[in-house]
């Protein structure tokens, strides 16, 4: 927590940004998707895992929809060695796969949970998993952490990164409604489990919907990326179109947007 730096985090998320639109079409989270966080209480934002865009992701929608709180997550030791710099924004190393790194991961948790504007966003399966897999994995630590935190709240995030009519993927987004601590504080740590997956799975199934319908307008787009070819294929189109008077416009797909 002492590490995580305001100035890093302002330059990264520019950097993520610009990066993004390089090459992502848009950055989209769903209308009905948008986070509804309560107030005075932590968050734990449950993901699942279908690409090493996530980190980016979570990034990008923390800056934009949850301005007012600081992410803190989670990344495997021996990743974080090669993206030192993470630690600036605030990413810990845990140690997968052993008892040891599950109870210092636990330890953390608790630490950064025990602010109400804190949240931790989590890549729940603890493992890259399609975003079609059913039923979604949930890693074993992920039970544990009411118990950590029993002010906190569990919010489902769902992620996909379908291609459309453009060159470029789409990255969408939709955040489910939060499940108190005490309400899986309440079920054994099986049911807990269950209950977390579900909850995930529905909000995944219902963003794949939305995915599937192709329809920008279902969306509020939070980051704008380039359209088009590029190259000197879409250099060649900019100049028919300048000899023709017509105003020039690079994307592929010129079906217009549909209402939701």
């Amino acid at each position: 927590m002492a590490l995580r730096s305001e100035r890093h985090l302002a330059f990264f998320d520019f950097a993520f940004t610009r990066f993004t639109r390089r090459h992502m079409r848009a950055v989209r989270v769903a209308r009905w998707g948008v986070p509804d966080l309560p107030q005075g209480a932590p968050a734990v934002i449950l993901a699942n895992h279908p690409s090493w865009w996530d980190g980016v992701a979570f990034m990008l929608l923390s800056r934009r929809l949850l301005p007012g709180r600081k992410l803190f997550t989670p990344m495997a030791a021996w990743a974080l060695d090669k993206y030192a710099f993470m630690r600036r924004l605030g990413v810990f190393g845990i140690e997968t796969g052993t008892a040891r790194g599950s109870v210092a991961f636990l330890r953390t948790a608790e630490h950064v949970l025990k602010d109400p504007a804190h949240m931790l966003w989590i890549n729940a399966p603890g493992r890259f998993a399609d975003a079609r897999e059913r039923p979604i994995p949930i890693a074993p630590g992920m039970t544990r952490l009411p118990e950590m935190a029993p002010g906190a709240v569990f919010v489902p995030l769902a992620l996909d990164y379908p291609f459309w009519g453009e060159r470029k993927a789409e990255m969408l987004a939709g955040f489910g409604p939060p499940i108190p601590a005490a309400e899986l504080l309440g079920l054994d740590h099986d049911a807990r489990a269950a209950r977390l997956a579900a909850a995930l799975e529905a909000t995944c199934d219902r963003l794949a919907q939305d995915a599937i319908a192709r329809d920008p307008a279902r969306f509020e787009t939070l980051v704008q990326g380039q359209e088009g070819m590029g190259g000197v294929y879409q250099a060649w189109r900019r100049f028919g179109a300048l000899l023709r008077g017509r105003r020039f416009d690079p994307r592929h797909d010129h079906q217009p947007e549909r209402t939701p």
